[in-house]
């Protein structure tokens, strides 16, 4: 699989200086964290799964969760493992089929090795599961199970704790809180692939909900759970991990109380006016800017409930020309003692020692989502990901 490999060759030789590398369920953790992109949940109840899986696959989704928690009815639960064993037999049996990336949300620590047996053959398109509500003292029973299924499956799994709990929002316990995940998924390093925010239920811990015209960092209480999580546990010195962007509930709008937050500039420019008002009219401008944010704060990848979210994500994901010229610069062998440097933009400065582990991460995902050509922007990327 490869983010935009939806699309002709001829127009990814057009849009790419760099095109998205391929990859596969078993790349290096470091590779598939970064390439996640926009990860599409799924209810597991989904009685056409497979097919649904297939389809998302070949419009560019490249991770998927099938969600046996919050997005189900408690008594579905028993009836959606069911549903689970069969379509992943049934995507197991269909030749050439290639699946996006597959995780499990579980409740219970003991759906894991229990659902890895009753897969049987077909755990081989599973790459792990999703940890709800995780803690320290709730997280370690689920990565001791996902240890002993991985162990007795010979399948690499990966686990992606989902930090939700009440008890990091809260001011009094958050520290406490981030220091007891930090050490649970520092033991189990190897097989935390990444950290995913649970903004919804902060949210509803202070019975808020954003409106479209707001970003999760217009809530102030969420924006500071999520500055806490990254300056913990995204950092760049080797002891961090992928932290993925919050939840962008909404794919239509009947009323706004605000402008829309896209400039007509770039749409006009390449004679896309049309993208610029369907995206306005389905919330898209707020996700967007809320992209943006995530990347601004450390951020990488998000979670999505709606497949017309997974285009915006992917694109604003790819490393722009010039980004992509400015890390090759920091990085050269011969800067290894430092320095300040004039852009090859020559509209910045760069600095080598403060700018490395920036053009670390920006080349990494450089690699998974490719470098635009030079005059391409995300207007051209999101109007040639669009199914004609």
């Amino acid at each position: 699989m490869r983010h935009f490999g939806h699309i002709a060759p001829e127009v990814r030789q057009r849009l790419f200086h760099q095109e998205p590398c391929a990859f596969t369920a078993d790349s290096p953790a470091r590779l598939l964290s970064a390439a996640l992109g926009a990860t599409l949940y799924s209810p597991a109840t989904r009685p056409r799964l497979a097919d649904d899986i297939v389809r998302q696959a070949c419009n560019g989704v490249v991770s998927m969760v099938l969600c046996l928690e919050d997005s189900i009815d408690d008594a579905d639960v028993e009836p959606g493992e069911k549903n689970l064993v069969r379509q992943f037999a049934d995507l197991a049996a269909r030749p050439g089929a290639e699946p996006p990336l597959l995780f499990i949300r579980v409740r219970t620590p003991e759906q894991i090795p229990d659902l890895v047996r009753r897969l049987g053959p077909a755990v081989r398109l599973l790459s792990g599961f999703v940890l709800p509500k995780f803690t320290e003292e709730r997280g370690i029973p689920f990565l001791e199970a996902l240890t002993a299924a991985e162990n007795s499956s010979g399948r690499r799994l990966f686990a992606m704790p989902v930090l939700e709990s009440p008890e990091l929002l809260y001011r009094e316990s958050r520290v406490e809180t981030l220091e007891g995940i930090s050490r649970a998924v520092g033991k189990y390093r190897d097989r935390v692939l990444a950290l995913r925010l649970g903004v919804t239920d902060f949210c509803s811990s202070y019975g808020l909900r954003r409106a479209p015209d707001m970003t999760a960092y217009d809530v102030q209480i969420v924006a500071s759970v999520i500055a806490d999580v990254v300056n913990m546990l995204g950092r760049a010195d080797g002891t961090g991990f992928t932290v993925t962007g919050p939840v962008w509930e909404y794919f239509r709008v009947s009323e706004r109380m605000f402008k829309p937050q896209l400039r007509q500039s770039p749409f006009l420019e390449v004679q896309a006016v049309s993208l610029r008002e369907k995206l306005i009219e389905h919330a898209m401008d707020g996700l967007l800017r809320e992209i943006s944010l995530d990347q601004a704060n450390g951020l990488l990848g998000k979670t999505c409930i709606h497949p017309s979210h997974v285009l915006p994500v992917h694109a604003l994901s790819v490393v722009s020309h010039e980004e992509f010229s400015d890390a090759q610069d920091i990085l050269r062998p011969e800067r290894g003692g430092g320095g300040v440097l004039r852009s090859a933009y020559t509209n910045k400065m760069n600095e080598v020692k403060p700018h490395r582990a920036w053009a670390e991460r920006t080349l990494l995902r450089a690699e998974v989502f490719g470098v635009a050509n030079e005059d391409v922007g995300f207007v051209e990327l999101l109007a040639a990901g669009i199914p004609g």
